[in-house]
């Protein structure tokens, strides 16, 4: 009797753990749905079944393959593969469901038998192809950055969010290309909205070559004709997780190095990630810092020409007789003077770009010098010309994000042309306007000239989550 009692209750609790295994599986794969990324494998030997779940952007595939698919067939047997699986280094038993969901996006396989849940390490760390950031230089914080392969950046994302509420979606563009792109968002925070108004969009690119992130912020946002960018283009993984955590949309496409982040609104142009890293005085300070030099890159070039040929009388007597001395042998009108300067360090800039990278720096430096104090010494412009176009130049360059640079280099034209015609009249209208076509853009249905960045949805989200 007792030993019958015994093998009684031996075959409950065998009952009991493969109800437990199989219970803790069907709660895993609910905490991982609408994960594109995630991976299921069924081995059998015909009486017996074995699966693997794990994230194939975090786990690396040959080492899964070669070490516990392959290695499963080879030994024929499932309770020798079992402890295979348990005696391999840093393999270890899962505690319960949330043990298995908590490693599983650390980058491990979990095996599930029919007994037991093991957690095999299969990490891949990539790390022989991924560069320093190019275009976002930070002084302190990560200096890596997106590679044109999908798989490398859906790893340097999720490395740096683990979480399963981190969701993906892959889909195809072009019809000949057919470029595979992910969809990544926290479902927790994501404006539910905005993710089905991306997913229209994206179905209804109707072109046979898609290449890079930014054919696909020019064929999803509307108007085409648009100053300002309305979506982010970063090829940085933090920033990337940030925005995600804001609730956020990154876009990350295969061939190209840089993510799409959306929807976007003109104070994230002017955030870098050093203002997350630094204390919050200096990071307004160093944000308040690339404000001025906004205005200062757009105003400066028309408010010359405005003072020199329509209001002198603003300024002081003595800045007056200095600006008009300093163009006495200057032979045409300023607003020439202002194009002719101005366009040459566009030149500069578009060479500097096109030129090998072992020489343009040079080029551009020297050019640079030469074209200036030769203009100057011939009294084709004046010296106060020379250190205003210097000066527009170096405020151009603290934007963060070159996307919104290349926008203001356009609008300060525009402001130039103003004040040509109607003088420091023209600068006030064309701010005012400026102002009213920035707050008429919409970023996904979302207001591009508010000043915080987090909605309501994505604050409720965080301290729910």
């Amino acid at each position: 009797m007792k030993r019958l009692r015994d093998g009684k209750s031996e075959v409950m609790e065998m009952v009991s753990q493969i109800s437990s295994t199989d219970q803790t599986k069907q709660w895993l794969l609910k905490q991982l749905e609408d994960i594109g990324d995630k991976e299921q494998v069924h081995l059998s030997d015909g009486s017996e079944t074995i699966e693997l779940i794990y994230f194939k952007s975090l786990c690396d595939p040959n080492f899964v393959s070669e070490n516990l698919v392959n290695r499963y067939y080879e030994i024929q047997n499932t309770e020798q593969y079992c402890d295979y699986v348990r005696s391999y280094p840093s393999s270890k038993v899962a505690k319960d469901g949330e043990d298995a969901l908590d490693n599983v996006l650390k980058g491990q396989v979990v095996v599930f038998t029919k007994e037991h849940i093991y957690l095999f390490d299969a990490l891949w760390v990539e790390g022989a192809d991924v560069s320093p950031a190019s275009t976002e230089n930070v002084i302190q914080g990560p200096t890596d950055s997106f590679t044109e392969s999908i798989d490398t950046n859906m790893n340097l994302i999720r490395r740096r969010y683990q979480t399963a509420h981190l969701k993906s979606e892959y889909m195809n563009l072009g019809k000949t290309s057919k470029t595979r792109i992910a969809i990544l968002y926290d479902d927790r925070r994501v404006d539910q909205n905005v993710l089905k108004e991306l997913r229209h969009r994206l179905s209804l690119i109707d072109e046979d070559v898609v290449q890079s992130a930014s054919e696909i912020e020019r064929f999803t946002m509307k108007p085409n004709l648009r100053l300002f960018p309305t979506i982010m283009l970063s090829e940085r993984p933090d920033r990337t997780v940030l925005n995600i955590s804001q609730g956020k949309i990154a876009v990350v496409m295969d061939t190209t190095g840089y993510v799409l982040l959306l929807p976007a609104i003109f104070n994230d142009f002017f955030t870098a990630m050093d203002d997350q890293i630094q204390l919050p005085p200096i990071g307004w300070f160093l944000k308040v810092i690339r404000y001025i030099g906004l205005f200062l890159t757009i105003l400066l070039p028309a408010l010359y020409v405005a003072f020199t040929s329509y209001n002198p009388e603003i300024l002081k007597m003595q800045i007056t007789l200095l600006i008009a001395g300093s163009r006495a042998t200057v032979p045409y009108p300023s607003f020439f003077e202002v194009l002719f300067m101005l366009l040459a360090m566009e030149f500069l800039m578009e060479a500097s770009v096109r030129l090998p990278k072992s020489i343009g720096p040079t080029a551009t430096t020297v050019g640079g010098l030469i074209l200036g104090t030769a203009a100057t010494e011939a009294g084709l412009v004046s010296n106060i010309m020379v250190i205003l176009v210097a000066a527009v130049a170096i405020t151009n360059f603290v934007i963060p994000l070159t996307m919104m640079s290349f926008g203001i280099r356009v609008a300060k034209y525009i402001f130039i042309l103003l004040s040509t015609f109607f003088g420091l009249v023209g600068i006030v209208l064309g701010m005012i306007g400026m102002i009213m076509y920035l707050t008429s853009l919409r970023s996904f249905g979302k207001p591009y000239f508010k000043m915080f960045a987090i909605d309501k949805s994505a604050k409720e989200g965080q301290n729910n989550g």
